[in-house]
């Protein structure tokens, strides 16, 4: 499987991404799952500066990215795949994409969330769709950057029920 990493962060393209991931993952492809940052060529185009210029981009609607990750899934090329939140990679999974770990990079503070990590805050409707994940076999991680020691979610989850 070439996609090295799917990673729920809810700025998806930043400092921790392009410093800390992506030197250590080495991908030459880049796809963010997001409705709203597909939607918005602004958005597309700033993530597109962000990312080194060797590294391809594609942003996609969840409804319109199955096809893309499946591509990615069956590909040699080393692919990074970026989400928003966790209902969204839970959809690429109810669509048919097959993940067997996903890390949790950054669901930052918010009305209505709770945290239950370093960088994890999550409102029902995240913890909802990452039992789902958890349930369907799909380890669930959270860690910001590579060196850091790895949060197990589904646990996190547990204690603070």
């Amino acid at each position: 499987m070439s996609i090295v990493l799917m990673r729920i962060d809810d700025r998806l393209i930043h400092g921790q991404v392009v410093e800390g991931w992506i030197p250590v993952l080495k991908p030459v492809r880049v796809l963010v799952i997001s409705d709203e940052a597909a939607a918005d060529p602004m958005q597309k185009q700033l993530m597109r500066l962000a990312l080194p210029e060797n590294i391809a981009l594609e942003v996609l609607s969840v409804a319109g990215a199955h096809g893309s990750v499946r591509k990615a899934v069956e590909s040699q090329e080393r692919t990074l795949v970026l989400a928003p939140g966790p209902s969204d990679v839970l959809a690429l999974i109810e669509a048919g994409a097959v993940f067997d770990k996903v890390n949790v990079g950054g669901l930052h503070h918010a009305a209505g969330r709770e945290r239950i990590g370093r960088a994890i805050f999550l409102s029902a409707d995240d913890r909802r769709a990452l039992s789902s994940l958890i349930a369907r076999g799909v380890r669930v991680e959270g860690r910001a950057v590579p060196m850091e020691q790895a949060e197990d979610v589904g646990m996190l989850l547990k204690e603070g029920a």
